[in-house]
């Protein structure tokens, strides 16, 4: 990675999980806290539609709504990711505004920002809409600690830890801010070709349809929603405009809030066919788009009694527990459990290492530390290039038919 965690995001959260850490020491602990903080997010929204619908039936309806969307399901599947507490959070911290329950929006408030500074992006909408609609004293505060505090996480802690406080405005088009500005006054075609553009607009279908568009009947719950979708579409980076990505999912329980708000606002004659029609919606969505068994999208992988995996698992065992490491990337979770891992080519090779996301090529002045490198038997032609350039140093310490063992020649 080559930068400070907390100076990338100010993720927290991720603290809390160290002493169970300390104790499990696995990569698999990790996924199984994801699996249940998402599984979780569908607890506020039982509780919220059950009080306002009046239905445990359309609880239970809009629980599943929640939990088989496309974006909730990809989260659990593209790796591990602090965002993956946000369904739980993001909920509560709904739940409580709507409920007026002030103590428990705080908690669910402070947790919330702890994932990622800019959650705030969220809490500042749903802070001007408690202002509005339940009490302008609490949503004030929501929308102003909020922003003071994202302003604090990039321009003071991200700063001070990393030295810049903003690391991805190269994902803003038109060459940034001003030239957005420019663009948006000057030739607002552009800008709409641009939002038109990569799909952006099937990815607003993949969000919104498992909802069948009802929160548009009353949409400022929903609303509170509109900045990250809106940065999402905007943004030049392919992840956060599809829904298989992290970005994504902190827009689900604000538009499963949403929709549910909305009929509740309806009148009670219509609700039951609302609630049949968000379910229709959301089942069609999920075969479509969400890698669920029996869907149309069919996700491939590789368990356990694979013998690549079983054949990986022995190759990392002759890797010394104090080796300092470079090795093929989706073996480094595996070894991660050590002061110095790195993701091959690094540091043979600089490749999204250190601050500038763009720097490559060079080689890097800690090269000669490498101790061990885990390989694929089959090398694709880049890592066979970087790899001749540096072989010579290593022998083979160990080698089946999928992975290799290096370690390097002692002088």
């Amino acid at each position: 990675m080559g930068r400070n965690l907390f100076g990338d995001h100010t993720s927290f959260i991720l603290i809390l999980l160290v002493p169970f850490y300390w104790l499990v020491g696995s990569s698999s602990f990790l996924f199984i806290v994801q699996s249940i903080a998402i599984a979780a997010g569908a607890v506020p929204v039982f509780l919220y539609t059950r009080r306002r619908l009046e239905s445990e039936i359309a609880a239970s309806v809009f629980a599943l709504v929640y939990l088989i969307h496309p974006a909730t399901v990809w989260i659990g599947i593209e790796n591990f990711h602090p965002d993956s507490f946000l369904g739980l959070f993001i909920g509560v911290a709904l739940y409580a505004a709507l409920e007026k329950r002030w103590r428990l929006l705080f908690v669910a408030l402070v947790l919330s920002l702890s994932v990622k500074e800019d959650v705030a992006l969220v809490i500042i909408p749903l802070g001007i809409w408690l202002a509005f609609r339940k009490s302008r004293k609490v949503g004030l505060t929501t929308a102003g600690v909020s922003l003071w505090y994202m302003i604090v996480a990039i321009f003071g802690i991200q700063k001070g830890i990393n030295g810049v406080p903003f690391r991805n405005s190269w994902r803003i088009p038109f060459g940034g801010v001003g030239g957005l500005l420019k663009t948006s006054l000057s030739e607002p075609t552009k800008l709409v070709a641009h939002l038109l553009s990569e799909s952006r607009p099937f990815y607003l279908l993949q969000m919104m349809l498992p909802f069948a568009f009802i929160f548009f009947a009353f949409p400022e719950v929903a609303a509170i929603s509109i900045f990250v979708i809106g940065l999402n579409i905007l943004s030049t980076f392919w992840y956060q405009f599809h829904v298989e990505y992290h970005y994504s999912f902190i827009v689900v329980p604000v538009l499963v809030f949403g929709t549910v708000y909305a009929i509740g606002r309806l009148p009670q004659k219509f609700r039951r066919w609302l609630v049949g029609a968000c379910l229709v919606s959301s089942l069609f969505s999920a075969f479509m788009w969400s890698p669920l068994p029996g869907a149309r999208t069919e996700l491939k992988y590789n368990g356990s009694n694979h013998p690549m995996v079983i054949a990986a698992q022995e190759a990392l065992s002759k890797v010394p527990e104090s080796a300092i490491v470079s090795a093929y990337h989706p073996l480094t979770a595996q070894l991660a459990r050590r002061e110095r891992i790195y993701a091959f080519p690094v540091p043979f090779k600089r490749a999204l290492y250190g601050l500038d996301a763009f720097a490559a090529g060079d080689v890097l002045p800690f090269v000669d530390e490498i101790e061990f490198v885990v390989l694929p038997t089959n090398m694709d032609d880049q890592m066979r290039e970087v790899w001749s350039s540096v072989a010579s140093d290593f022998e083979i310490a160990y080698a089946n038919s999928w992975w290799v063992v290096f370690q390097r020649k002692a002088k």
